[in-house]
């Protein structure tokens, strides 16, 4: 078989496929979802991490959530096993005691004359969108990042699925999967013969986003997608009415518009993030917000909801079905052989490959 170094030079391969994508980390110098806010209750601590770092949040009885480096100074044990007083979190060991920067205040057994131990680590943190935020990145980066702007989970007309779901792979074939809509053969026993037509692509410096249309080449509407998509008008493309869906990667976040046919506003809007897990980056922990926009009938949303949850529930078991599938192929073959011909996938593939970083063996 021929090696990669010699396809890039024949022009068989760009040189964008032969940059090592699944060996790029995903770059922590921005804002990461790392739980739901209703996983942490008053008082209580949660163990999370990025990219293999241990972090702990921690809900004071009062006050916002913090979050600190997920190991006691003294023994390196796990602060989540530790218990909260106030707005400090002690030890489980020995009871040391960090307040929300990170510094320790407290050892109980310390000779009062004595300076205090180092602490840990702490990392800014938000809550928002039902979501606890944490930047693992460099803390000077911090005033020149955006926070996530996700404005259709506020407004009334829609009504918000929260979506978290851990999958075995890279955060790489999370955004390729979603971007390429030419995947419907995926999705036939739920979504039928389902044809997408890639209209338009579009670039910057940190965003790639594509516009597809679809048609159906055979059968009827599935029930479940019928009854997600609130459609006031039927495709007309002589008339220039037709569904227009729109996926963007900015990185590091990703995505979705759908909207039918003669409407501006979206009957779909999703927002997602995939946060590494672990050191290599081959497990991610999917967050998602899915909103739907509610039918004119009052109360008729939360009639469609259970049909709703089934119809996506089985869409999101085969992608992620098929992007653990690649992940094992990667694994089995040691490199990306990939042969991608997809001209937005390629854009996307450069994208997250400037964008990130490598991994450390």
């Amino acid at each position: 078989m021929p090696s990669i170094d010699t396809l890039t030079r024949s022009g068989l391969l760009s040189s964008v496929d032969s940059r090592d994508l699944r060996n790029t980390g995903l770059h922590p110098d921005f804002w990461y979802p790392l739980a739901r806010s209703n996983d942490i209750k008053p008082g209580k601590t949660l163990g999370v991490s990025f990219a293999g770092e241990p972090i702990v949040l921690v809900r004071p009885e009062k006050g916002a959530v913090f979050a600190l480096e997920d190991r006691c100074a003294h023994r390196q044990v796990p602060l989540h096993l530790g218990v909260v007083r106030g707005d400090r979190v002690q030890c489980s060991y020995h009871c040391w005691t960090y307040d929300r920067s990170g510094n320790c205040v407290n050892v109980p057994y310390l000779d009062k004359s004595e300076t205090l131990p180092n602490g840990v680590r702490s990392y800014p943190s938000r809550e928002a969108y039902g979501l606890i935020f944490v930047f693992p990145g460099d803390p000077a980066q911090l005033e020149t990042t955006p926070f996530p702007n996700v404005p259709t989970y506020a407004q009334p007309e829609y009504k918000t699925r929260f979506l978290d779901r851990r999958i075995n792979c890279h955060y790489s074939f999370m955004h390729e999967n979603l971007m390429d809509m030419n995947h419907q053969f995926l999705h036939r026993s739920l979504m039928g013969t389902i044809r997408a037509t890639l209209l338009d692509i579009r670039e910057g410096t940190d965003w790639v986003e594509a516009d597809y249309t679809f048609s159906r080449a055979a059968g009827k509407q599935p029930l479940g997608e019928r009854f997600m998509i609130n459609r006031k008008h039927e495709p007309d493309p002589t008339r220039g009415l037709i569904d227009l869906m729109t996926i963007r990667t900015g990185y590091p976040y990703q995505t979705l518009q759908f909207r039918t046919a003669g409407s501006t506003e979206p009957a779909l809007d999703l927002w997602c993030s995939y946060v590494p897990v672990d050191r290599k980056q081959r497990i991610n922990q999917t967050y998602g917000l899915m909103m739907i926009r509610k039918p004119d009938f009052p109360g008729m949303i939360h009639l469609l909801w259970p049909f709703i949850i089934w119809f996506t529930n089985g869409i999101f078991r085969q992608d992620r079905d098929i992007v653990e599938a690649e992940q094992h192929a990667f694994n089995e073959q040691g490199r990306d052989l990939n042969n991608e011909i997809s001209p937005v996938i390629r854009k996307l593939k450069d994208l997250l490959t400037r964008k990130g970083q490598p991994l450390h063996a």
